[in-house]
């Protein structure tokens, strides 16, 4: 009798746990989100030939990280790491790097729309199509919620691997803070001023090289922000004497602001 109720009792629990699993599917793993977008994070730069010998410098220069959107034949990426000047002597041209190590290549690109407001710039690439990563929705995220981001820190000093942080929203924070005295206002900040927006603050610290680097959801890989140190502190943090090693994100709706003009084209 004992028996036939212990039984029963498995056989319960055995269908309470598949109802479970029906009910709240598992959640996807960091690891494997990484596997996923990998392909879609590219590092940001320019490319001349090795033969321009009145050039000076390395071929390749790296500035910042991009990711695919789209077709798969688009890029974002931060405005600012993109190169200032490129040497049209030399035949230097704006280039996107995929792939890892060795294995890497070069993909020319060209500038199809930038966003100064929110230090935004989306290419276009030649060759082989990119995988494209999904983008969230337009809600901002809670504070507290888990993200990751993935891009080159330091660049071609590390080689070409992909590196992952994790982090949590720490705030949802006004990009300009404005200062107690309009005397210590600059010029770039009262223009700022003028167009307000909220950024997100990161936990984690990012490296020059992270600049353009996907902000994701770790359990689907969806992308919620674009990481943003460099431009955000000249406005925030303008009053500081050292950086503070916080690290600033750029949420995705102004990500699909940029991309609209994918759909007049």
């Amino acid at each position: 009798m004992n028996r036939r109720r212990s039984r029963v009792g498995l056989s319960c629990c055995l269908l309470m746990m598949a109802m479970l699993c029906v009910v709240f599917p598992a959640v996807g793993s960091l690891p494997d989100t990484i596997d996923q977008i990998r392909g879609s994070v590219v590092a940001i730069g320019s490319v001349r030939p090795v033969k321009a010998t009145r050039a000076k410098g390395p071929p390749l220069k790296f500035t910042g990280t991009g990711f695919a959107v789209g077709d798969g034949r688009h890029v974002v990426t931060n405005l600012h790491v993109l190169p200032q000047e490129l040497d049209a002597d030399n035949q230097e041209v704006l280039a996107v790097f995929s792939g890892r190590g060795e294995s890497a290549r070069v993909l020319k690109a060209r500038i199809v729309s930038v966003d100064e407001m929110h230090d935004l710039a989306l290419l276009s690439v030649e060759g082989q199509r990119l995988p494209a990563m999904k983008l969230a929705d337009d809600n901002y995220l809670r504070e507290g919620s888990s993200v990751a981001f993935t891009g080159f820190p330091i660049g071609m000093v590390l080689g070409l691997y992909p590196v992952t942080h994790r982090a949590i929203v720490s705030a949802v924070t006004p990009y300009v803070i404005p200062a107690h005295s309009s005397s210590t206002l600059t010029a770039v900040q009262i223009q700022r001023l003028r167009q307000p927006f909220e950024v997100y603050q990161l936990d984690a610290i990012a490296y020059p090289g992270n600049s353009g680097s996907p902000l994701y959801n770790p359990d689907d890989g969806r992308i919620v922000g674009v990481v943003n140190s460099v431009f955000v502190k000249e406005s925030k943090e303008s009053l500081l004497d050292k950086p503070s090693g916080i690290t600033y994100a750029i949420p995705i709706k102004y990500v699909k602001k940029l991309m609209q003009v994918l759909n007049d084209q």
